[in-house]
């Protein structure tokens, strides 16, 4: 007799949300498994599984609100946004001040339009944006409404060519946390990118 329920999976980095729900297929010895929400491979953390009859609910877990530990990188933007991409142009950071860094960021709390990053998951064109950026296209995918609850700051590191800033992020479906990056580091006029991402909580299920 199959079970019903949910499964809260802390997702190990270079894993794809869909090499998890294979994985859980097998455990839990049904192919009816779906995950509520999608995590890049370089991203750890709260990943929920839904199975059996907890595969109807998962679109109410998907739309809650979710929170990320991050660390934005200032002084390089990537193709991706994230680490794994190529660099596409670095700057100078000395001259950036801590102040800059938190009024920059602080532009982004509340309800802001957001530009997806061109290696989201988002489809244009019926074909995933990030299957069209492999392929060698270029565009920019445009801006819809967040809402970033809470953005704080947990640590600003300055090391050689680069600044180095740990956040803690609350925010709305659909939210993209290297938007956030890139968005800081193309205001402050040094390019941006994330280095680290780990989700801490997803609706009412978290790492605890």
């Amino acid at each position: 007799m199959i079970a019903h329920g949910f499964l809260v999976i802390d997702k190990d980095p270079d894993m794809t949300s869909h090499d998890v729900v294979a994985m859980g297929r097998r455990a839990l010895g049904t192919r009816k498994v779906g995950h509520a929400g999608t995590l890049d491979p370089m991203a750890t953390g709260v990943l929920v599984l839904g199975f059996g009859n907890g595969t109807r609910l998962l679109q109410y877990v998907t739309n809650g609100d979710k929170s990320y530990q991050a660390t934005v990188v200032l002084g390089a933007a990537t193709i991706t946004d994230d680490h794994e991409g190529e660099i596409i142009s670095t700057a100078e950071v000395s001259g950036i001040t801590d102040e800059a860094i938190e009024a920059e960021l602080a532009k982004m709390r509340g309800t802001i339009a957001q530009r997806p990053s061109s290696v989201s998951a988002v489809k244009v064109d019926g074909e995933r944006a990030h299957a069209r950026v492999r392929a060698g296209e270029v565009f920019e995918l445009p801006a819809r409404e967040v809402i970033i609850s809470n953005l704080e700051i947990l640590e600003i590191r300055r090391i050689a060519d680069r600044i180095e800033v740990d956040i803690d992020v609350t925010c709305s479906a659909g939210t993209f946390i290297r938007a956030i990056a890139r968005d800081c580091g193309a205001a402050l006029g040094v390019g941006g990118h994330l280095n680290k991402l780990r989700r801490t909580r997803v609706a009412g299920f978290g790492l605890d």
